[in-house]
């Protein structure tokens, strides 16, 4: 490795670190729903395509969450997720995309697909809407995957600049599908941090990211290299004012390049 490609991957990573840490606020202390309470258990999980079955990462989907969102899903990881978590979740649908475009739903309850979105706007992914029979009635969910901080030439220095516009416009596409007088979580791997162009679009239009407020800065992606480690904040749970999260971590499971995040959320008092 040249002394300039070392030097890059060592300030990428700072750059990644920098921008999740101007992102941290208080952590909030978690909380468990009061008796009685509705309340569902959420997790969203970036699988890594080229894992595909792989056992060790099926496991981190061990049935803790009522509904799982899933990234980076193909025909082998439907096969195996069928295959080893019917039981914990009756319902789930899979859609296949484009390598590493794959998105699907396990849920413990019924849900109704909407909109399959596709990628427009520069997007290299599709994003997928659904509404869910929850605990806490109608619950809408949007699944997606942003476009990753690499250009199309496959640059990551030119990419790291360039693409968070991609991803505001990619946000900007999908947000008009959504329903705002429902309870809405939009999750996924945003490939930016807490900071980024993509959750400031929907911060401005009253949704937020749960997991800062909970593990601060916490790093949800990593990534080996000759000269170490990369790490960064880069899947979330955002919601919207209608739902008040007692409880978002990450999960140090799985091997994908990617970790589980999962949250508990319920109505919020003042919107019920």
């Amino acid at each position: 490795m040249t002394s300039a490609r070392r030097y890059f991957i060592l300030g990428l990573g700072a750059l990644l670190l920098l921008g999740a840490s101007q992102a941290c606020e208080q952590k909030r202390a978690p909380r468990l729903p009061t008796p009685g309470r509705a309340s569902i258990k959420v997790m969203t999980y970036n699988v890594n395509f080229g894992l595909a079955g792989d056992d060790e990462t099926a496991a981190a989907i061990d049935g803790w969450a009522d509904l799982v969102l899933l990234q980076e899903t193909n025909e082998q990881w439907e096969r195996a997720l069928r295959k080893r978590l019917a039981k914990s979740y009756p319902y789930m649908a899979f859609r296949h995309c484009c390598r590493a475009g794959g998105l699907a739903v396990l849920s413990k309850h019924p849900f109704e697909q909407k909109e399959y979105i596709e990628p427009q706007a520069g997007g290299w992914f599709p994003a997928w809407r659904l509404l869910v029979d929850s605990p806490l009635g109608k619950l809408q969910v949007l699944n997606l995957h942003l476009h990753p901080p690499v250009s199309d030439s496959g640059s990551v220095v030119s990419g790291y600049f360039t693409t968070p516009a991609v991803r505001e416009a990619e946000i900007s596409q999908y947000f008009p599908h959504l329903d705002p007088s429902l309870p809405t979580i939009v999750a996924g791997d945003f490939n930016e941090s807490a900071g980024g162009r993509a959750i400031v679009y929907l911060e401005e239009r009253g949704y937020r990211s749960a997991l800062p407020q909970f593990a601060g800065s916490q790093n949800t992606w990593r990534w080996k290299t000759s000269v170490g480690t990369v790490r960064s904040q880069l899947d979330h749970l955002v919601y919207n004012d209608k739902l008040e999260p007692l409880d978002v971590q990450v999960v140090r499971e799985g091997r994908s390049d990617h970790l589980p995040v999962r949250g508990i959320f319920v109505l919020d008092d003042e919107k019920r």
